[in-house]
């Protein structure tokens, strides 16, 4: 047929209306047909028609979403030719067509097979004429749904000829539906419609992890493992395709717990989350935040925080984005059930209204809570378990790696505008700084850089900086080491001062029994670090009062170099009550074990343990405490070196406690003049005619004296005058040994 004018009119029934088709009287043309309709000079659309006898001659019908694509109104002039589809290069290979509900309030989340769905459609609309960008009514299991065409390929020319597939795609604006054509359903954007099956596309879902994500840019450092084992628990299932998550019947895991000792990024990676993920800007809460004065409002604010994802969730159904929660402090609302001293229980009603929310009877399944804490043993039982903080994860002291990132981030800004010295070697001060958390890190830096700037500041009585010199300023080496040495101290580190004190006049070698008891802590340092059978050590070093017991233990502390070394003494829990001893002496074991090597020397246990021989009277608690941590492994990975001492080995063997130590070392007093001269000669206090005198006043005589009662003695001696220090020494050693029947 030749081009000819013709107006547009409205479709005369809804029935038609759901065909796609344009309907003309059959005086004009033959149902099935396809014709192009020009509407303007450059604006041309093809359409299959349909005849109706309700139509008049010269009219040409369409429905309310063809004028709307193709841009008609009622009685506007279009004009008709015939179309021809050349069927080796315009049958449509598949079409992708973008679905949603016609009407928005007729919408329901029921699941829609989209299989049958195409099925369907193909029956509907077999051999009409679609272009991409057209709209249409689809009814399927009487539901109407508006349709767009979203992209149009071409069948393959040698299927058409029976042939196999040669692999090449071709994009089409016009193509012809048949048979054999495949269609395929994607949810409009912000539909709530939920598709099944195979004839949908994989969503182009937005991938949950920011693809350009680093931690060392995001000043996150030592944490690559922590975080890769986060994202594999907590982020997986969200990044897999839907349909293979919907297929295995995986739930999301809705929270993670993060804990560890205070200083290594858990608030950190809380600040920089949102960085990290695409989902919407993270909530961060504050744990303190939440309680309120009034009656109800804490449970209330728990609730605003879930109102978002739950209205979502309504809203979207299994199509809602992700909302991520996070706790800083989660301890301080969610303390154990019960245990709260206040008579109004709102840390109870807070905690419950958390457990509802996360993981109730209408559970959420578009929601992520990440709590942090340092003290999860606060944390009530019923958040911990599987379903609600399922992964929980430790953020450790990092290791020399970690350290070594840590560092360069740190420095990363001076180094680039010239600012650190060339002999600063971020190695050498990892290697350094065993046991430092990222903020002790990041405070030795600030240290360094105080130092540094320090020195360019004028003393004079106003306080000016030299600026001549504090344009060359740039921190060294020096400064690094002198803030390393006297400005920051780890935490969880070796506190020096602690058993420099010790050992404060060395350690005297009178002897070979001193020299085998050193020995034997070699030994025993080399098990710790390289036996993996053994990763507890314990040692117990007996003997008499002041011989030395504390020295030795931490001599052998202070060279086994472990990055972790604290000393459990008595004398710092003085005026504590039993159970006040307990978690005292529990908290040096529970810090030793967050440490990769680790050496904890438990001083005077029968002190510890207020023993006295009168009743006799001792702190059960105490012990029984000590027995079970004596005996408790470190977790996997870590090393202990535990070094006892005491001066009551039978106590402890009536007590049951000397099988809770892998061995027992014997340290004797010094028990002949020979080695009683030797010791003088090593501490150099008399004069050599003064040692001659007493190696011949104590010739083949046995004595019975500590080396720490030995240096007393010395020390007193030595403020009498020149001529009678001898003589005042030896009778202070007869004096000694009178009392205690140590001199014979």
């Amino acid at each position: 047929m030749a081009a000819r004018t013709m107006q547009a009119a409205r479709c005369p029934t809804d029935e038609l209306s759901l065909t796609n088709c344009a309907v003309v009287s059959e005086k004009d043309l033959q149902s099935g047909q396809h014709v192009t309709v020009k509407t303007t000079p450059n604006h041309k659309f093809v359409f299959t028609v349909k005849t109706h006898h309700t139509v008049s001659p010269g009219s040409i019908a369409f429905s309310l979403p063809q004028r709307k694509w193709a841009g008609l109104s009622i009685g506007q002039e279009v004009e008709v030719a015939n179309y021809n589809f050349d069927k080796s290069k315009q049958c449509i290979g598949a079409m992708t067509i973008e679905i949603d509900f016609l009407q928005k309030k007729s919408t329901d989340s029921s699941p829609y097979d989209s299989d049958k769905m195409a099925a369907e459609f193909i029956q509907q609309f077999n051999n009409q004429a679609f272009s991409v960008t057209q709209q249409l009514v689809f009814s399927f299991c009487d539901k109407l749904f508006g349709l767009m065409v979203k992209d149009i390929e071409a069948m393959d020319a040698s299927i058409l000829r029976g042939e196999t597939a040669s692999g090449k795609k071709q994009k089409i604006d016009i193509g012809l539906m048949v048979g054999n054509s495949q269609v395929i359903f994607e949810k409009a954007e912000s539909s709530s419609l939920t598709l099944v099956g195979k004839a949908k596309t994989k969503e182009a879902r937005q991938t949950i992890i920011n693809p350009e994500w680093n931690f060392e840019k995001m000043g996150i450092g030592g944490l690559d493992k922590e975080f890769s084992s986060i994202f594999r628990r907590a982020f997986a299932s969200r990044v897999f395709p839907p349909d293979i998550v919907e297929q295995m019947g995986c739930k999301h895991v809705k929270g993670i717990m993060l804990f560890g000792p205070p200083g290594c990024g858990k608030t950190l990676m809380a600040r920089q989350i949102g960085k990290m993920l695409n989902a919407r800007e993270p909530k961060v809460v504050n744990g303190p935040e939440i309680l309120n004065k009034y009656v109800g409002e804490s449970e209330a604010n728990i609730r605003k925080l879930f109102a978002d994802a739950e209205e979502e969730q309504k809203r979207l159904g299994a199509n809602s984005g992700l909302h991520i929660i996070i706790f800083d402090e989660l301890d301080a609302i969610c303390k154990q059930r019960g245990t709260g001293a206040s008579s109004t229980g709102v840390h109870d009603t807070v905690v419950n209204q958390l457990l509802s929310k996360i993981d109730g009877v209408e559970q959420l399944n578009n929601i992520l809570v990440i709590g942090m804490t340092n003290r999860p043993d606060l944390i009530d039982d019923a958040l911990m378990r599987p379903g609600r903080f399922e992964v929980k994860m430790e953020i450790s002291l990092p290791d020399e790696k970690g350290r070594v990132q840590i560092l360069t981030i740190h420095t990363n800004k001076m180094r680039s505008f010239n600012l650190l010295a060339p002999d600063v070697e971020i190695k050498e001060l990892a290697a350094e700084t065993k046991n430092y958390s990222g903020a002790e890190l990041e405070g030795l830096v600030r240290a360094a850089q105080s130092t540094a700037m320090n020195r360019h500041i004028k003393a004079t009585s106003t306080v000016e900086v030299d600026m001549e010199r504090a344009e060359k300023l740039q921190v060294t080496r020096s400064d690094f080491m002198g803030s390393l040495n006297n400005d920051i101290k780890p935490a969880f580190g070796t506190n020096q001062e602690d058993y420099s004190n010790y050992i404060m006049n060395g350690i005297i070698k009178w002897g070979d029994p001193v020299t085998h008891v050193l020995d034997d802590g070699e030994l025993l340092i080399q098990q710790t670090k390289n036996s993996d059978r053994t990763p507890l050590v314990a040692v117990l070093l007996e003997g008499p009062p002041h011989c030395g017991k504390t020295a030795l233990a931490a001599k052998i502390a202070e060279d086994s170099q472990f990055p972790f070394i604290k000393i459990c003494s008595p004398d710092k829990m003085i005026g504590y009550s039993e159970i006040a001893k307990c978690q005292a002496i529990k908290k040096v074991f529970d810090d030793a074990c967050k440490s990769q090597l680790s050496c904890v020397v438990v001083d005077d246990i029968e002190r510890l343990l207020d023993y006295v021989p009168i009743g006799p009277r001792f702190s059960n608690l105490v012990l029984q405490a000590l027995l079970v941590l004596l005996k408790r492994a470190p977790p996997k990975g870590r090393k202990l070196l535990i070094i006892g001492t005491t001066s009551r080995k039978d106590v402890l063997q009536e007590m049951e406690m000397l099988d809770a130590f892998s061995t027992t070392i014997h340290i004797p007093n010094i028990s002949t003049g020979e080695q009683l001269v030797d010791a003088l000669e090593l501490l150099g206090s008399f004069t050599d005619k003064e040692r001659a005198n007493i190696a011949h006043q104590l010739k083949g005589k046995r004595v019975w004296i500590g080396i720490k009662k030995l240096l007393v003695l010395i020390e007193m001696s030595l403020q009498m005058d020149q001529e009678y220090r001898v003589t005042k020494f030896l009778s202070l050693l007869r004096d000694e040994g009178a009392d205690r029947s140590f001199y014979e």
